[in-house]
C-alpha cells in the first residue's frame, strides 16, 4: 500500500559498510509492505533545525521491493553535514524517524530490450543496487547490464561481495569497480575514473540506456562525453546528489 505523505519509522539495524558509509535499515510499522519502485527515494525529517526545509534530507532506497515494511539506505558521512552528523553520531537502533515517500521518477525503462549501463560513484550505487536486485528476479531482463562503480580506494567499494556474486551468477551482468587513488599492488582491477570505462565498453556506439547517479561534477562530464559519443538525451537518465 502507498505511504501517507509523512509517517514514522524506526531504525532497526545499522552497519558500517566502509570507513565513511553506513547501512541503515528502517522499519515502517504502520504498513505491512512498502510499495515502491527501484530507483525511488525517501525524504527524512531530521531534528537538526527549527525550519522544516532545513531539516529535510533525501536518500535513495538501496533495497529492492520485497513485500516487507523494511527499507535499506546506504549513506556517506559528509564533513560538516548536519544531517549525516545526526545520523552517524546520534541515531542508534530503536531511534524513531519521520520520513516521506516513496518519491522520484528515476526508474527503469519500460523497454528492456536495450542494454543498460549504470554509472555511479560512492553512494550513487544505492538506486542501482535496488534496480539490479529487482531485475535479477524478473523473467524479462535487458540483454546486458553493466555497473561502472567509481570510488577512491579498496576499502570504500560498496557492496563489493554482493556485486561480485551477482556477476558470477548472471552472465548478462558485468561489474567494473574502478579506483582512482588506490596505491596498493593488491588491487589488480581497473584504475582511474568511470568515464574511461564506459567509453571502452561502448566504443562501438551500440544502442543502450545510460543511468547516472552521483555528484554533479561526475554527472555533467558523463553527459557531455556520452552526447559526444552520439547518444541522445532520452538515452541518458540521471539523478543528482547535489
Amino acid at each position: 500500500m502507498a505511504l501517507s505523505p509523512w509517517t514514522e519509522g524506526e531504525f532497526i539495524r545499522i552497519e558500517n559498510e566502509s570507513p565513511t558509509t553506513r547501512r541503515f535499515w528502517i522499519q515502517i510499522p504502520s504498513v505491512d509492505a512498502i510499495d515502491y519502485k527501484p530507483g525511488q527515494f525517501f525524504t527524512f525529517d531530521l531534528p537538526i533545525h527549527e525550519k522544516k526545509n532545513k531539516r529535510w534530507r533525501s536518500y535513495s532506497i538501496a533495497s529492492s521491493p520485497d513485500g516487507t515494511n523494511i527499507l535499506e539506505f546506504v549513506i556517506v558521512q559528509l564533513e560538516g553535514g548536519a544531517g549525516t552528523r545526526y545520523l552517524f553520531e546520534e541515531v542508534t537502533v530503536g531511534t524513531k524517524i519521520t520520513l516521506r515517500g516513496p518519491l522520484g521518477l528515476f526508474l527503469l525503462p519500460a523497454d528492456l530490450s536495450k542494454e543498460i549501463c549504470f554509472i555511479c560513484t560512492g553512494t550513487g550505487i544505492a538506486p542501482f543496487r535496488s534496480m539490479l536486485n529487482y531485475l535479477r528476479h524478473q523473467t524479462e531482463q535487458p540483454p546486458a547490464m553493466h555497473l561502472v562503480f567509481g570510488t577512491r580506494t579498496m576499502d570504500s567499494i560498496l557492496y563489493r561481495a554482493e556485486m561480485e556474486a551477482l556477476a558470477a551468477e548472471f552472465p548478462n551482468f558485468h561489474y567494473y569497480p574502478t579506483l582512482s587513488r588506490e596505491k596498493s599492488t593488491e588491487w589488480t582491477g581497473r584504475r582511474g575514473y568511470v568515464h574511461e570505462i564506459y567509453e571502452e565498453i561502448f566504443a562501438d556506439h551500440r544502442d543502450a540506456y545510460f543511468y547516472l547517479c552521483g555528484w554533479d561534477v561526475m554527472l555533467n562530464e558523463a553527459r557531455q562525453r556520452l552526447e559526444a559519443m552520439g547518444y541522445g538525451k532520452k538515452q541518458i537518465i540521471y539523478e543528482s546528489y547535489g
